[in-house]
């Protein structure tokens, strides 16, 4: 019997204030799998993504996880899923070590917390309050959490905003690396990847969105 895709997503579609944001969409994704999604500004990309993280609900269609629709299977789903959004999600009173250790698995070892935001450009600064820090250094408090992190899909969302190309490099470096241990990619961006085995996909916009 074959084995079910790791992530399935079967005519998803959302609708706010009584416009559809995008057409149905249905694609699949493979362990070691990295999508990259298209779209025009507006078109519904972020809107998808959230949509993978149940943060929003969909209108119609189905998620499934290993096959199992991810309803009945949320918790166990949310801990095999890392969200990055356009906003870095750090807390500007705590330091960046402190954001780091509140966004990581309880788990995680302190010299682990260190040592990702060391390899983030960042050595130096982990006791620093994040608001002394620069937004791209924001950025990278927020990147730090693929270092740390134990799931197996990500879910990112323009990740490479406000970060320099020795950051991109090593941002992409990061992605091949969980590809080949068998991690998934979802990724939302407008620039060209340095990785192997990209797959495309685009999100078209309704004909009545409105421009969402």
């Amino acid at each position: 019997m074959p084995q079910s895709p790791l992530l399935k997503v079967a005519s998803l579609s959302f609708e706010r204030d009584d416009c559809t944001v995008f057409q149905p969409i249905s694609f699949s994704v493979e362990a070691g799998d990295i999508v990259q999604i298209e779209g025009a500004n507006g078109s519904g990309k972020t809107t998808l993504l959230r949509l993978l993280t149940r943060a929003l609900e969909a209108s119609s269609g189905s998620v499934f996880y290993a096959g199992v629709d991810i309803d009945q299977c949320l918790y166990d789903y949310r801990e095999q899923i890392l969200y990055l959004g356009h906003q870095p999600g750090v807390k500007l009173n705590l330091s960046a070590e402190e954001n780091l250790r509140w966004m990581s698995p309880a788990s995680t070892a302190p010299e682990a917390i260190v040592s990702a935001l060391a390899d983030l450009g960042l050595r130096g600064y982990e006791d620093v309050p994040c608001y002394s820090l620069s937004a791209g250094q924001h950025r990278r408090v927020a990147l730090a959490r693929l270092l740390t992190s134990r799931a197996q899909i990500w879910l990112l969302d323009e990740p490479f905003t406000a970060i320099d190309k020795q950051g991109v490099a090593f941002l992409e470096q990061c992605m091949q690396q969980h590809l080949n241990q068998g991690g998934a990619i979802l990724v939302s961006t407008h620039q060209d990847l340095a990785i192997t085995g990209v797959r495309k996909i685009r999100v078209e916009p309704a004909d009545d969105a409105g421009g969402f």
